[in-house]
C-alpha cells in the first residue's frame, strides 16, 4: 500500500505518527502541506470520506484566533474546505492517506489497527 502522511513536521503528533511508521517498517511519503500546500482535489476528497468536523482541529490555536464569527459561518463542507486551505494548520494532524482510506490523528493502538 502506497502511503503519504500529510502534516507538518514540527508537529509532535505528526513527529510519533513518523517514528511510529519507521520503526515498524512501513514506507510512506512525508507532504509538508505548509511547504508543499494542499491540492483543493486532495482535501475535497477528505471531505468525501470524512465529515468535516472530524478534519478540522477546532481545539487547536489557529481555529481559536479566528474570529467568533467566522468560525460560525463554517457550517458545511464547502465553509470547511475554504477554511482549510485558506489555513492548512487547521486540519487535524496528521493524515495518513492510503488504498482509498483516510486516518486522521495519531495512536499507537489506531495504528496498529490499521497495519495489522
Amino acid at each position: 500500500m502506497n502511503k503519504t502522511l500529510y502534516g507538518i513536521p514540527n508537529c509532535d503528533t505528526v513527529k510519533k505518527a513518523r517514528t511510529w511508521l519507521a520503526d515498524n517498517g512501513q514506507q510512506f511519503d512525508f507532504h509538508d502541506f505548509k511547504k508543499q500546500g494542499l491540492e483543493r482535489a486532495t482535501v475535497a476528497a477528505w471531505l468525501e470520506q470524512l465529515d468535516w468536523e472530524v478534519l478540522v482541529n477546532r481545539k487547536g490555536t489557529t481555529w481559536r484566533k479566528l474570529s467568533d464569527e467566522r468560525r460560525a459561518a463554517v457550517t458545511t463542507s464547502d465553509d470547511a474546505l475554504e477554511l482549510m486551505l485558506e489555513f492548512p494548520s487547521l486540519i487535524k494532524r496528521p493524515v495518513l492517506a492510503g488504498a482509498g482510506k483516510l486516518s486522521v490523528g495519531f495512536s499507537d493502538a489506531q495504528y496498529r489497527q490499521i497495519f495489522e
